[in-house]
């Protein structure tokens, strides 16, 4: 019998794991080829599974497995963000964050007395509305290269704050009871929030370090766990994967990176803290590692399979049948927070110097109800602090607003296009990413430059005015910031004093020197790379105080004068002769030429400086073919 009802279990398992990957393999190309996100795409199938088909039921449980994805996201967020770059988001984390859960709780709190509910209870509910998706809004920002953006790096801020404020709030739930405890509904409608909580319960009853503490006890255990963590990163990161890398399985480096994520998020259980600013922690300390790559080649399939099904999961657990007892007043619910929320954005972010596109994401990305409302209204359900029906209603409000989140981001990208049309200015990044290498300009020249040194395991800060380059540079998984590379506060935001090279590559020449001489004025043992366009432009770097100078279309066309010269009688041999001895003359005629040219007088009236041109071709054509006379004699 035992045997047979595993065997059904298992059966289960396997239709049920068939129906959720058939979904998405289904929903989410479809979703993404008609612009309109992955996220989206989840959603839908997760409507279209669960309420829409019946094919699934009883999600909790898997969505608890599947907001492990929550947790890798913000570890791999960690590991992009250096401790320095933490510190320097400090004001927005909280100013910003601060600001938006304060005013936002007030304000829901208001609407909430307003419509009858005790103080108490409106308080409760403010604080659930007040938290947006990190879920939803980071996958989104990082599906469209906008995570780097100011508007991108500022709903991030906020989204870090709210993940903090979880644990206060959960602190002040249980004195806000107002109302006595409230059985799970017949039907089970509330299944959600009382399986939620005894998860809960019996995770913390069974093991945890700061149950039956006093408050102060409590506190140093909390912050000696975060602590040991920090020196574990630290301190015993690299000797373990130093460890791991000689064992020569590829295997294991995954089974640590996934250690390493698991166990942390257990730790920040034992002590009541969220698992996800846990392991974003510990993202952070590990983002200096020399591992830093191979972690987030081993976790990012992780998080993408889970994000995905905890989407599914919200999807399919959308409570339809009081959506249709009640649609216009949940979809109206779940409007009025949205416009509630966008509007105090709107005026935060303003009020933090957030102009166009990037006050528009941060307003319209932020607007909804996250997953952690969830947790709040189960855990304020079984604290007496809500009753059932008002429970049903929040959690349904919190689903919609989620599922309209992928709309609003459809809109910023209508709102972006018509402020790119009408010309408007775009604000630069805030740049939080220091490298010994500064790239400036990330054209056809400045790309290849980057690909090449970051190839070998350098890390670049690549900045660009046009935010189309660098939003496809986003689109293909490189780092870039917008922004005018010849304004000082911008190139000292990307470690001007602190880098060695400095690569000029900007299509104008006029920017591209005075980005020249502003940087060797800054910093005189600074080596600056420089492009140029032609001679001239040479001469003009060459004076601004460039190093190296390399004209954009040179080593090309020398390149392929060799190649003409292979096929009209020369052999490789000789034609790779005269390929070099051209270069190295040409660079010594450069070098003297400089010493003539005089931008105020026309070359073509630089009487010096033509007569010297002449002399230095003739003495060309020597140098060649004695070049080419010795390599024959050599070769007989």
């Amino acid at each position: 019998m035992g045997q047979k009802t595993r065997g059904t279990e298992l059966g289960e398992f396997f239709f049920q794991a068939t129906v959720f990957l058939a979904a998405a393999v289904i929903a989410v190309p479809i979703a993404t080829r008609m612009g309109l996100g992955s996220v989206l795409g989840y959603l839908m199938a997760g409507l279209v599974i669960g309420p829409g088909l019946g094919l699934v039921a009883h999600t909790e449980d898997l969505q608890h497995f599947a907001e492990f994805g929550v947790v890798m996201m913000l570890f791999l967020i960690g590991l992009e963000l250096e401790p320095r770059a933490l510190w320097d988001m400090r004001h927005r984390l909280v100013g910003l964050g601060g600001l938006q859960i304060v005013l936002t709780t007030m304000a829901v709190m208001g609407g909430a007395m307003a419509l009858g509910y005790a103080w108490q209870t409106a308080l409760a509910i403010g604080m659930t509305l007040a938290l947006s998706s990190t879920a939803i809004v980071l996958q989104t920002l990082s599906e469209k290269g906008l995570m780097q953006t100011n508007g991108g790096r500022s709903a991030f801020s906020v989204l870090l704050t709210q993940d903090i404020a979880v644990i206060p709030m959960l602190i002040a739930l249980p004195l806000l009871a107002v109302t006595p405890t409230i059985a799970a509904n017949p039907d089970g409608s509330i299944r959600r929030a009382i399986d939620t909580d005894s998860h809960a319960e019996d995770a913390h009853g069974a093991m945890s370090l700061v149950d039956g503490l006093e408050g102060w006890q409590a506190a140093g255990v909390t912050l000696a766990i975060v602590a040991a963590i920090i020196l574990a990163g630290v301190y015993g990161a690299r000797p373990l994967f130093r460890y791991i890398h000689a064992a020569r399985l590829p295997e294991m480096f995954t089974a640590v990176a996934l250690l390493i994520v698991i166990g942390i998020a257990f730790l920040m259980t034992l002590v009541g803290l969220s698992p996800a600013l846990g392991t974003f922690l510990a993202g952070v300390v590990l983002a200096n590692s020399e591992f830093r790559h191979e972690l987030e080649s081993d976790i990012a399939p992780f998080k993408g399979l889970l994000l995905g099904l905890f989407f599914i999961t919200v999807g399919a657990g959308i409570d339809v049948d009081l959506l249709m007892a009640e649609p216009l007043t949940m979809v109206g619910f779940a409007i009025a927070i949205i416009v509630l929320k966008g509007a105090l954005l709107f005026a935060i972010g303003r009020a933090f110097g957030l102009r166009n596109r990037g006050l528009w994401l941060f307003t319209l990305g932020l607007a909804q109800a996250g997953e952690f409302g969830f947790v709040l209204v189960s855990f304020a359900l079984q604290q007496s602090v809500f009753d059932t029906a008002l429970a049903n209603r929040l959690l349904l409000v919190v689903a919609l607003s989620m599922l309209i989140t992928p709309l609003l981001f459809l809109l910023f990208d209508q709102i972006r296009d018509r402020l790119e049309r009408s010309g408007e200015a775009h604000e630069p990044d805030v740049i939080d990413a220091e490298g010994p290498v500064i790239i400036a300009g990330i054209g056809r020249f400045g790309q290849v430059v980057n690909r090449l040194v970051q190839s070998t395991g350098y890390r670049t800060v690549v900045l660009d005015h046009d935010m189309s380059t660098i939003q496809l540079m986003r689109r293909f998984g490189y780092q870039g910031f917008f922004g005018d590379p010849t304004r000082p506060e911008l190139l000292h935001a990307a470690g001007l004093n602190a880098a060695r090279v400095l690569v000029a590559a900007l299509d104008d020449p006029k920017a591209n020197t005075k980005l020249v001489a502003y940087a060797r004025r800054v910093r005189p043992d600074l080596h600056i790379v420089a492009r140029a366009r032609d001679r001239n432009h040479v001469y003009s770097l060459y004076q601004a105080g460039a190093d190296d100078i390399v004209r954009e279309m040179f080593d090309s066309s020398l390149r392929a004068g060799r190649y003409v010269l292979e096929n009209i009688g020369m052999s490789e041999y000789e034609a790779a002769t005269a390929e070099e001895t051209f270069y190295h003359h040409d660079r010594q005629t450069i070098r003297e030429l400089a010493k003539l040219w005089d931008p105020s007088i026309p070359a073509t009236e630089n009487e010096p400086y033509i007569a010297r041109a002449r002399e230095l071709e003739k003495e060309l054509e020597t140098a060649l073919f004695t070049a080419l006379d010795a390599r024959a004699k050599d070769a007989s």
